[in-house]
């Protein structure tokens, strides 16, 4: 069975890696030269090089080079694991088997943008690794593969996501075997169930010191390194935060939202909020006054 495989962020060269280690057939590989739009983007030019895999630069996924390279490639199914370009009808119709497509939650729940990010912003216990068959619409495939995972208190960005990621190439390899053998589980999702994300816009990452502490919190840990960091703005600056964590403020209950409580000796600064406060672990450098006001 042979494999056209398309994206362009870090999930996907962890996903490709995987399927080359394991000697899979992969034909081919559509990828980007760049990306404004992906925080995490990632050039997959050179695994492909290294393992003497075929690739050609797209921005347009349903173009018709694309189309020409697929075709060239005779692949039996597409693997397209991070890419927000959906594929038209006639792109996936191309493979025999179709074309898997992999969204980091829990299908039909949670569609959409950003599914990494609007969990641990909405503070939710859990989410998913889900495999699912593409189609013209997003997300709405029948679901080939899913596994739960567990969203604790002390995960960010970068440690959901390693989570996830964990349990996606072992997903993917037993995809790849129940494929050949033509043992895939079909589960259908309904179009009246669950709901769809919207994108993010940076007015989404600034920290408002009215919300609850434990809203700054997973605020900050959900657009944490590899994403664009959450923010607060300052005398018409803007400064990222990178780091927080959730501290009582008991004696401090008239003190507004946005007032300095300490300015700490490890460099650490604690911050009233909406109810109780948040320490300013790791942020931008700023010259911030014992006292004053982060507004």
């Amino acid at each position: 069975m042979k494999i056209l495989f398309i994206g362009c962020v870090e999930s996907s060269y962890v996903l490709l890696k995987r399927l080359l280690e394991e000697e899979v057939n992969v034909a081919g590989v559509l990828t980007k030269k760049s990306s404004r739009f992906n925080a995490d983007f990632y050039d997959l030019a050179p695994v492909c090089d290294e393992y003497g895999i075929p690739y050609h630069y797209v921005e347009d996924v349903n173009s018709a080079a694309s189309i020409h390279f697929i075709e060239n490639c005779s692949a039996d199914i597409a693997f397209c694991f991070g890419w927000s370009q959906l594929l038209k009808e006639d792109v996936i119709n191309l493979f025999p088997k179709g074309a898997v497509g992999f969204h980091p939650a829990e299908l039909p729940n949670n569609r959409g943008r950003h599914p990494i990010i609007w969990a641990l912003a909405l503070g939710l216990p859990e989410t998913a690794s889900t495999f699912f068959m593409l189609t013209p619409g997003a997300d709405e495939g029948s679901i080939v593969s899913q596994q739960k995972i567990q969203i604790a208190y002390s995960d960010d960005a970068r440690s959901l996501y390693n989570k996830i990621m964990e349990a996606a190439v072992e997903q993917e390899i037993e995809l790849v075997r129940a494929f050949k053998e033509d043992k895939i589980r079909y589960i259908s999702q309904s179009a009246e169930e669950g709901n769809v994300w919207r994108k993010r816009s940076r007015t989404d990452g600034e920290i408002d010191w009215r919300m609850s502490s434990r809203s700054i919190y997973n605020l900050v840990r959900s657009l944490t390194r590899p994403y664009a960091g959450a923010h607060f703005m300052l005398n018409g600056s803007e400064y990222k935060v990178w780091k927080t964590q959730e501290i009582e403020t008991a004696g401090f209950e008239n003190f507004e939202p946005g007032k300095v409580l300490a300015v700490n000796g490890d460099g650490t600064v604690d911050v009233k909020a909406g109810e109780n406060g948040v320490r300013l672990v790791e942020f931008d450098a700023v010259n911030i006054e014992n006292g004053g006001y982060l507004l």
